[in-house]
This record gives C-alpha cells, sequence and structure tokens, in this order.
C-alpha cells in the first residue's frame, strides 16, 4: 500500500513538472438531471481530445445514457427527449470507453467538483478502477488567475460562458454537452496561452 501511494506521489510529481502545452488532455463535459450525485442523474456524456495545442473535434465524443430512470425537469436545460434515452447506450459501456483514456490523458472540466463528483459516483458502481493521471478545472485556473491579479469575483464571473468572454471567445448559444466540451477546451488553451505569456508553461501552474 505505501509503495503504490509513494509510487502514485512520484508520477505526480514527475507530471507537474512536464510542459502543459505538450500534453494530451480530454475535456469532458456532462448533462445532468440535478446537481446531487446521490439522488440525480447523469444524462450525457461528451469528451474532447486536446493534443500537442490542438483540438481535435474529429476524435470527440457524445453518448446519452439509456439507464436515465426520470428525466425530471433536465430536458428544459438540454433538450434531450426520452426518444433518444431509449436509442442511447447503458452508462457503464460509456464509462468504460471514457476511462481507456484515463491512462494517457489528463481531464479537463469547467467545474470539476460536480461533474467528477458524478462521474466518481458512476465509476465506483460500475466497478471502474481505473485512476485519472491528474484533473484540471478551468473554473478554478480561471478563479485563482483573477484573484492573482486581485481581481474582486462577483457571482457568476466563473461560468463558462463569462469566463469565455473575457478571452473574447465566441458565445455558443447551445447547451449541449459536446459543445460545452468544446467551448471548455478552447478556453483552457486560451488560459495556458495567457499564463504562460510565451514561456514554457509546467502542469503544476495550473493546478
Amino acid at each position: 500500500m505505501v509503495k503504490t501511494l509513494l509510487t502514485r506521489y512520484i508520477k505526480r510529481r514527475q507530471l507537474l513538472a512536464q510542459n502543459a502545452l505538450s500534453q494530451r488532455y480530454l475535456v469532458i463535459d456532462l448533462e445532468l438531471t440535478g446537481l446531487d450525485p446521490k439522488q440525480h442523474e447523469i444524462v450525457s456524456v461528451a469528451w474532447v481530445l486536446i493534443d500537442n495545442q490542438c483540438i481535435k473535434m474529429s476524435e470527440s465524443q457524445h453518448f446519452i445514457n439509456k439507464d436515465v430512470k426520470s428525466l425530471e425537469q433536465s430536458p428544459v436545460f438540454h433538450g434531450i427527449s426520452n426518444e433518444a434515452i431509449t436509442n442511447g447506450l447503458s452508462l457503464n459501456s460509456i464509462l468504460k470507453s471514457l476511462s481507456a483514456h484515463f491512462n494517457d490523458c489528463i481531464l479537463v472540466f469547467h467545474n470539476a467538483a460536480l461533474d467528477w463528483g458524478f462521474l466518481k459516483v458512476a465509476l465506483k458502481q460500475a466497478n471502474i478502477t481505473t485512476r485519472p493521471k491528474l484533473i484540471l478545472d478551468t473554473l478554478h485556473i480561471e478563479k485563482k488567475r483573477l484573484l492573482n491579479q486581485s481581481t474582486e469575483i462577483k457571482q457568476d464571473d466563473l461560468t463558462l460562458k463569462a469566463c469565455r468572454t473575457r478571452y473574447e471567445l465566441p458565445s455558443y448559444h447551445c447547451h449541449h454537452a459536446l459543445t460545452d466540451a468544446q467551448a471548455t477546451a478552447e478556453l483552457f488553451l486560451a488560459q495556458c496561452h495567457q499564463i504562460s505569456c510565451g514561456k514554457k508553461l509546467k502542469v503544476g501552474e495550473l493546478t
């Protein structure tokens, strides 16, 4: 047990010292029926690959979970119908596809506490024990950046839309897991270049 923990610690330290701009990232977004992973469900999962600062939309994926028991009021936000649910995939198969990337990609979310919170519960229920190399959060990166500039952070200043506006990125009106994953990927790259200022950027500077 101690040896395993020590190995993980060393690998993490080595990863944090590496060049952030040459890494592979998997940017993930979920659509949910609510905010509590103990009560609510994952409706859909989407991810976008970033490899060497390039967003690989041709390798992106979007899956709808056919195991959803009740959409409740969530279709108002994500527009996914019961018919789409019927034609979806099992959550276990979606999670297997997702976790296959954990060994070679750093995971990126906007508000990791929410989405990774749901995924942790789902992965445990599916008996998938693969651990991600590292998790980064564009919301946390932006909050840290603003605080370093002594900028007052107001309510809604850290939403995905507000963060993108700060970097003059275009607005995406469609609320969809794949669109939001792409939007988060673009934001992440913009943050990396803003923080690096043309110099080498270590992965640890984004945590």
